[in-house]
């Protein structure tokens, strides 16, 4: 960690990789007097001079390895492409920087794997994850209402990821990658909710998916998933990634408690308190989603300077991750898979 020479206090220095969704990072850093962006990367050179002219005053570069390796950056944003997380996030581990990546952690069993052998290896860094979802203001009175009981016992719980953006398969870099999936690139976020939702564990899934809507393009996975998840309590709950929707990009959320439901589609959110079909239902005006990219990450620099907690931890990171993983292996191989919950 640097320190200002100025007034002593201890100033983080960021650098950004990846500079589509990874500018919106920049506000999100600077939202701390104690953080400063000093670095920013995008290895499409075009693309880096047009966020730097936005950004004067702050490097620009085409290669993340000097972003990595440079000893006077502490915190570093991956938003890079799917494909680059796991190496960029060993290499900034091993250079000793906390690391904030975009969602998804990683691809892969063995790319999950390395990054916690790399964390391991540095039990005095952090990491965190974009899993924006639960700063949506909906969700957090969700959130207390389940806490508090006022729906009663969950039972059974419904997160679907309407992407509505089927181009981004199609024309589009995730369409050109071999192990691109859409449950770890959409999924993951309600996997994520559902988790902090309940504060249950999974313990088993299942999955089917098709590619129905992408058939003869440039994407041959599939575009649409859906998984039921078994939880340690009794809960289940269905996830679905469904990139090919004739919607807009809307997340669907249905929670069934013993006492009340909460419902939000794509026309409105909803508590309903009875099965009375006559029965008044509590309309929701809570914002959502009511959060920018960057809103995360005051809490993550915050952990880090006064060793609070941020409000996704790397634990969390990785239990969602390790849901992601096991959908995946499931629709893989045609079976329910058992979801190994370890500590971190």
């Amino acid at each position: 960690m640097n320190e200002d020479t100025t007034d002593k206090i201890p100033m983080l220095r960021a650098g950004v990789i990846g500079l589509g969704v990874g500018e919106r990072h920049i506000s999100g850093y600077q939202a701390d007097s104690r953080c400063q962006v000093v670095s920013l990367c995008d290895i499409n050179e075009e693309k880096a001079r047009e966020v730097g002219q936005r950004h004067p005053g702050i490097s620009v570069t085409v290669s993340p390895e000097a972003v990595l390796e440079n000893p006077e950056i502490d915190i570093v944003s991956i938003a890079s492409y799917d494909d680059a997380h796991r190496d960029q996030i060993i290499r900034a581990l091993e250079h000793g920087k906390h690391v904030f990546v975009e969602k998804p952690l990683c691809l892969t069993r063995q790319e999950y794997d390395d990054i916690r052998a790399a964390l391991a290896r540095r039990p005095t860094l952090k990491l965190s994850s974009n899993l924006i979802l639960r700063r949506a203001p909906r969700f957090i009175e969700l959130r207390r209402r389940i806490q508090a009981g006022d729906l009663g016992q969950i039972y059974y719980l419904e997160g679907d990821y309407d992407y509505g953006r089927l181009q981004k398969l199609t024309e589009g870099w995730r369409g050109r990658l071999a192990d691109y999936s859409v449950v770890h690139g959409g999924a993951i976020h309600l996997i994520d909710l559902l988790l902090w939702l309940t504060g249950d564990k999974v313990c088993e899934v299942f999955a089917y998916g098709n590619g129905i809507s992408t058939k003869g393009s440039q994407f041959d996975g599939n575009d649409m998933v859906v998984s039921v998840l078994k939880f340690a309590n009794g809960m289940v709950a269905k996830i679905s990634a469904n990139y090919a929707s004739v919607s807009p990009h809307h997340h669907r959320v249905c929670v069934y408690g013993t006492e009340g439901t909460f419902t939000q589609s794509h026309v409105g959110a909803a508590y309903h308190w009875s099965r009375d079909p006559e029965a008044a239902f509590e309309p929701v005006e809570d914002p959502y989603p009511g959060a920018a990219k960057g809103d995360m990450l005051p809490s993550f620099v915050q952990s880090i300077l006064e060793g609070t907690r941020a409000e996704v931890t790397a634990r969390e990171v990785f239990d969602a991750m390790n849901i992601s993983l096991a959908i995946n292996e499931s629709l893989a191989n045609g079976t329910p898979i058992k979801v190994k919950n370890e500590e971190h």
